[in-house]
């Protein structure tokens, strides 16, 4: 009795996998040195395939449902082993089942800025996340690529590389929408669109397909991000860079006013007063200044220019002038180039 039911266990009368293991792709039935009976079951579940693989080639692939194992239902193996119509013994092959339900939630991010182009601010450095959803889809292409001979292959020994493939598409996804990085934010559905039809050749390469894919957050470094607020910030207020210093200048007031009148004495309060006339003082000054030598050439009629100015510019004027251009190109709120423009500009006018 004990001698019949080991050879009795030699043989496998039922292929299936219950997929007990949450996060697995690809999952090798456990053969131990058994054959699999002819005229055996095989029983593949929705959101299942099973794949036969006899001496490391690719045979039958078997979609969801039950199948009795004969040389009809295994024609490829049937030819692979030479076998005939009558040809009814045990055999051995390599059974692989694939999880084909879509692995959800994966996520994605940019660990560091990476460098794009855009159309409006040029070369800028952004930083992205979101999640996406996959499934495999061609069993073949899968085991040969990718899960191999393994035992078992799951989601997170492939959560890398497809991080890393998502990663490598992010610029040639924003290439293809077009978008500019402002509007980006407000069109995420299309940016992550275009993102999935850069990827979605690469991942097809592996057997898989991409399903879903999101982009939660569009971003700028942190020191970008000050420039771009500040750009944005002299977009509201246009071209009008007495109203941009006045703006400016009142913000600083109050601190100057806390600074002086911390004492809460009345020479404080008097000094706080005194602070306060000067920063505006100096506000409207520098505004006029300003506009002075940001205005084109011959933007305004001589009759409206002050007399000082009419008369010749100072050299301490030109220089004061000068300076503080030089500060809001240290700030990102002038270019390079509008920095140099007005510096021969006025440069000339000492001439």
């Amino acid at each position: 009795m004990a001698l019949m039911d080991f050879i009795k266990k030699q043989f496998i009368d039922i292929l299936q996998w219950t997929e007990e293991d949450d996060g697995t792709l690809a999952w090798r039935f456990p053969m131990a040195g058994m054959e699999i009976q002819n005229g055996a079951t095989l029983v593949v579940r929705e959101s299942q395939m099973a794949m036969f693989v006899n001496e490391g080639q690719v045979a039958d692939v078997f979609g969801p449902g039950t199948y009795k194992l004969t040389t009809q239902t295994l024609p490829v193996l049937t030819y692979l082993k030479n076998w005939d119509k009558l040809f009814a013994s045990p055999f051995k092959s390599d059974v692989y089942f694939f999880s084909t339900r879509q692995q959800i939630d994966q996520k994605w991010g940019t660990p560091q800025p990476i460098s794009v182009r855009d159309a409006e601010f040029g070369a800028v450095r952004i930083r992205a996340f979101g999640n996406y959803a996959y499934r495999v889809a061609d069993p073949r292409v899968f085991h040969t690529e990718i899960s191999g001979t393994r035992e078992r292959y799951t989601v997170a020994e492939l959560d890398g590389q497809l991080r890393g493939l998502i990663m490598q598409n992010i610029a040639t996804g924003i290439a293809q929408s077009q978008i500019p990085f402002l509007d980006l934010a407000a069109n995420q559905q299309m940016f992550a669109q275009a993102l999935s039809q850069a990827l979605a050749p690469a991942m097809q390469a592996y057997g898989l397909k991409l399903e879903a894919m999101t982009v939660q957050s569009i971003s700028l470094p942190d020191e970008l991000q000050k420039v771009l607020d500040q750009k944005i910030g002299m977009g509201m207020v246009g071209q009008d860079m007495g109203r941009f210093m006045q703006y400016q200048t009142g913000q600083a007031i109050p601190k100057m006013a806390e600074g002086v009148g911390a004492g809460g004495d009345a020479g404080g309060l008097a000094g706080a007063g005194l602070g306060m006339g000067a920063g505006v003082a100096m506000g409207q000054v520098l505004a006029q200044s300003m506009q002075s030598a940001l205005a084109p050439q011959g933007s305004a009629p001589a009759a409206a220019m002050p007399a000082a100015a009419a008369a010749g510019v100072q050299p301490d004027e030109v220089i004061a002038t000068l300076e503080k251009l030089g500060e809001l190109k240290a700030k990102g709120i002038l270019t390079d180039e509008e920095f140099s423009a007005k510096k021969a500009e006025l440069l000339k006018k000492l001439v």
